[in-house]
């Protein structure tokens, strides 16, 4: 018998096998995909942008998704036909290996939304178990042991730390971020280095970044990515078990007994441990609890509250985007637009928190970054002249060339709040079934308006920015479509059994030995990316375990 069994791999579950196992427990791992290591991941473009190198296929792993309108109906898709995609990373170290690492700390006012901002009408906002002070310590921890490079830039909203610079020095930058710094010091803005969970140098037995700038949706060749993987379960001696679907946890009325899991063969197996702790993400948590139900929980495991699987949440905001073009350039400023790898790395949180109107509103996070390397959506754009009429032959040849030598796109990122509501949430359908005859995931989405209004107060920021910068094309969009990359809650926590599913520390109320440890706990999820934020608070909920075990 293991004394602990984890389900996921990624940021949720990694930290807790690598504490654990570095202090002598027996630790077991399963992990629905395969295992790669820096010598697998190319810059394979087509693995990446035509297939899904990474994920389940569709065909024999999809969804169900009902999209809610305003009014209270909604539009059901079906996720095979519609290839609406909820899948991040199946693979060991999960969705950490192809983040871009953008590693913001989520602020003190984040944990306590609802005393702060007060209640918003349809949304179901709750403070955090747990304030900031108590969280801090870990995300220290997380800089010093997955590697986190910066620059500590004094800003009105800098949230305290007990570290006074990051352990590795800010990443090389692209001479345009010297126009985006002048720029905000014209508009008043404070320009903030973005903090970056990617080596800077040679450190922790890992190689320092080479710039090739493939990070977002690509596994790291270098290992300088702070992948689950590379910075903590290739530094740990849990056992991995690849390949191994998890589909039902067996428990009697206060204890889990057994994780019963699936090869890629269809052939299955079971595991005991004294402690398992769920981190298989956000959606897949909150669906293996659903289809977990037995005699003792008929709503499902660690269901008695009826709350496993309410109040989803997604980073709410948009993008939008600028064109700098030679024409309006000196050379020496073609050449720094122009010079590929280096990063841009800046970001803006001067509306973090503002106000309009009299009233106090919660803002939040502007990251600007040039368009991804990847040469395929880039040309796709190209395919059209300016009447909208297709290219082909010389002229599009022509048209590629230009755009892609002598002008270059520089990209913004809004994160702000996505508000839970009633009808953002997971399910599962008892008719639908994947490849290995398990109810599938019914995701049921709903953005709440204040949402849209946020994020475009943050947007009209940004262009402003850009605008200062002299880009032209300048666009962006903001709406209530998903980012299937950035998802959390379904199983808050919460001191009241009867309205939480997990306690302070992420183990449920209703049994004894199992914790819930990826973004699922989270009640709200700032306004930044929630990587960091998951590997802090998977540190935290190590320490906990580890003491259970010693007791």
């Amino acid at each position: 018998m293991y004394d602990v069994c984890i389900i996921g791999s990624g940021a949720g579950g990694a930290p807790i096998a690598y504490e654990l196992a570095n202090a002598g427990f027996k630790v077991v791992v399963l992990e629905k995909g395969a295992n790669y290591t820096e010598k697998d991941f190319n810059k394979d473009e087509l693995a990446v942008s035509r297939r899904d190198m990474f994920t389940p296929p569709l065909s024999e792993q999809k969804h169900i998704i009902n999209e809610y309108a305003p009014d209270g109906s909604f539009t059901r898709y079906d996720g095979e036909k519609s290839g609406w995609n909820f899948w991040n990373g199946s693979l060991v170290g999960g969705s950490s290996n192809l983040m871009s690492g953008y590693f913001h700390r989520l602020k003190p006012n984040d944990f306590k939304l609802k005393s702060v901002y007060g209640e918003i009408a349809g949304a179901n906002v709750l403070d955090w178990a747990i304030s900031y002070e108590e969280l801090e310590p870990f995300y220290d921890k997380v800089e010093k042991i997955v590697g986190v490079s910066g620059k500590i830039v004094a800003h009105k909203h800098q949230e305290p730390r007990s570290s006074l610079t990051f352990p590795y020095p800010e990443l090389q930058t692209n001479g345009v971020t010297k126009w985006f710094d002048n720029a905000c010091e014209v508009l008043g803005y404070e320009s903030i280095p973005t903090p970056r969970a990617v080596l800077s140098q040679d450190a922790l037995k890992r190689n320092s970044c080479y710039y090739s700038n493939f990070c977002g949706s690509y596994g790291c060749a270098s290992g300088a990515k702070g992948s689950a993987r590379a910075a903590l379960l290739q530094k740990c001696d849990a056992k991995i078990i690849t390949d191994a679907f998890v589909y039902r946890l067996e428990s009697d009325a206060k204890r889990v007994t057994k994780a019963y899991y699936y090869t890629k063969l269809g052939f299955a197996h079971s595991i005991e441990a004294k402690i398992f702790v769920v981190a298989a993400q956000a959606i897949e948590s909150s669906r293996l609890l659903l289809n977990s139900k037995n005699k003792f929980f008929p709503q499902g495991l660690a269901n008695s509250s009826g709350e496993v699987g309410k109040n989803l949440i997604f980073s709410a905001g948009g993008s939008g985007q600028g064109r700098f073009v030679f024409e309006k350039l000196t050379q020496t400023q073609q050449k720094e637009l122009m010079t590929t790898g280096l990063f841009f790395n800046r970001s803006l949180q001067d509306w973090y928190e503002y106000e309009a109107e009299g009233k106090k509103y919660k803002g939040g996070t502007i990251d600007f970054l040039f368009e991804h390397q990847n040469i395929i959506p880039r040309v796709k754009r190209e395919m059209y002249d300016e009447e909208g009429k297709l290219l082909w032959g010389e002229a599009l040849a022509t048209k590629i060339h230009k755009t892609l030598t002598t002008s270059r796109v520089l990209t913004f990122e809004v994160f702000n709040d996505w508000l839970p509501t009633n009808n953002c949430s997971v399910g599962v359908d008892e008719k639908t079934k994947d490849k290995y005859g398990v109810p599938v995931g019914v995701i049921n989405l709903n953005g709440h308006p204040h949402d849209l209004a946020v994020g475009e107060h943050l947007a009209k920021k940004a262009v402003k920015v850009l605008e200062k910068m002299g880009a032209v094309e300048i666009s962006y969009n903001i709406s209530s479509a998903p980012p299937p990359n950035l998802v959390a809650g379904g199983c808050r926590f919460g001191e009241d059994a009867k309205t939480s599913v997990l306690d302070k520390n992420c183990k449920a109320h209703d049994l004894e030995n199992l914790y819930v440890s990826d973004a699922s706990f989270m009640p709200t999820g700032g306004s930044v990316p929630y990587t960091w934020t998951i590997y802090a608070n998977s540190f935290r909920v190590a320490e906990v375990i580890k003491k259970e075990l010693r007791a």
